[in-house]
């Protein structure tokens, strides 16, 4: 076994680098980003996987500025179609198995319960259309395939809704926080041990998993929760509606996932998302 990380320096990557040494100890790691592989380059991901004998592949790679992909829609299509078409033709030639990493932005949100892996999707987006296509791609290519679909995800690492929310809290007395667009946070700490346990699990079943931490809140209600835990008491936090804040690609106003197969497939945990959001705070004081 030979596990390569696609995507690597992003935030799920980089969990990765510390999850998987300690739940895989003495199976052979590879990290590479776009630096160490261009995935849009079939011939040298072809090559890679050859050269290192690489038996697993978890695909962190990803265009994921949902805004900015409305315009620059030819590198959004490269990153999340043309790259994970590559790493299936080659995984499907050379045996290799692969864990790819999708989003709860591949439904509209027009529903109010937990959408199962076997929902119809409906992206309103871009970034959302160019991930279902990439999941069609994968599974059509590379049938043997795991894609794990996810939402809201954060991290110690890079740029999100936490950091951000931490960075205005300190520096504005008052911010605006949308509070009708309703999903569950995801720790990518948390979701890193569940490719773990994917990876270290005796079966292989194929298929698309949901995955996001337990418990259910809006952008509003996630924003007050980490002011609160990171202790930043002078910063007021105002709902508004999503019409208040416009953007250029649509958001589902609603997208919890239902977690329950990768549960029972995997015995995978999901944490309740406060206390998940408690762990990262920590890790970032």
């Amino acid at each position: 076994m030979k596990i390569l990380v696609t995507g690597s320096n992003g935030q799920l990557g980089n969990e990765l680098r510390l999850v998987l040494p300690q739940d895989m100890a003495g199976v052979p790691l590879l990290f590479a980003d776009k630096n160490e592989l261009d995935l849009t380059d079939a011939a040298a991901v072809k090559r890679y996987l050859e050269d290192y004998e690489v038996t697993h592949i978890v695909n962190c790679a990803a265009y994921t500025a949902v805004d900015k992909a409305e315009e620059d829609k030819a590198l959004c299509a490269a990153v999340n179609v043309d790259a994970v078409k590559n790493l299936a033709v080659a995984a499907d030639s050379l045996g290799a198995k692969i864990i790819h990493i999708s989003t709860d932005y591949v439904f509209d949100g027009k529903t109010w319960r937990p959408y199962r892996e076997s929902d119809k999707v409906n992206p309103c987006s871009h970034y959302g259309t160019t991930k279902r296509l990439g999941e069609t791609a994968l599974l059509a290519l590379a049938p043997d395939s795991i894609i794990v679909r996810t939402s809201w995800l954060y991290s110690p690492f890079g740029q999100n809704f936490v950091k951000k929310m931490i960075e205005l809290g300190r520096q504005s007395s008052d911010i605006r926080v949308v509070s009708d667009q309703i999903g569950s946070p995801t720790y990518a700490a948390d979701l890193a041990r569940a490719i773990a346990c994917i990876l270290k699990s005796p079966q292989w079943v194929q298929g698309i998993y949901h995955f996001a931490n337990e418990g259910v809140c809006s952008w509003y209600d996630f924003a007050r929760v980490t002011l609160w835990l990171a202790e930043i008491k002078d910063c007021h936090i105002t709902p508004i509606p999503t019409e208040d804040w416009p953007t250029a690609a649509a958001r589902p106003s609603f997208s919890v996932l239902d977690k329950s197969r990768i549960r029972l497939t995997y015995g995978v945990k999901t944490p309740n998302w406060i206390d998940s959001l408690q762990d990262c705070i920590n890790r970032l004081k």
